[in-house]
């Protein structure tokens, strides 16, 4: 079983940069997919940015040239890189694997962007 760990979270002012980081307790090689996910109050949970088995990237369209996904197979680690961050930003971030059999989740982090 896949154990993800999401760190980075905070509290920033608009405009500001965060990177969040997931830990993944074993190798990622070879998964289907993994990404970000995130969940505001009162929302449903929405893809944020997703990578797939052939490195192609998927940004949601809110994210698109502000956030980037990219990841280090040696130390087993996805990374949400978040710039020009809004208050509508404001939300928890989950990390996600898809091995194509099992899909996993982290606990989140929680980021708020207020002034």
């Amino acid at each position: 079983q896949v154990q993800l760990a999401e760190s980075g979270g905070g509290l920033v002012q608009p405009g500001e940069s965060l990177r969040l980081s997931c830990a993944a307790s074993e190798s990622f090689l070879g998964v289907s997919s993994m990404g970000w996910y995130r969940q505001a109050p009162g929302k449903q949970r929405e893809l944020v940015a997703r990578i797939s088995r052939d490195n192609t990237v998927r940004y949601a369209d809110f994210v698109k040239g502000r956030f980037t996904l990219f990841r280090d197979f040696v130390k087993k680690t996805v990374y949400l890189q978040m710039n020009n961050l809004k208050p509508e930003d404001t939300a928890v971030y989950y990390c996600n694997v898809d091995t194509g059999t099992m899909n996993y989740w982290g606990k989140g982090t929680l980021v708020t962007v207020s002034s």
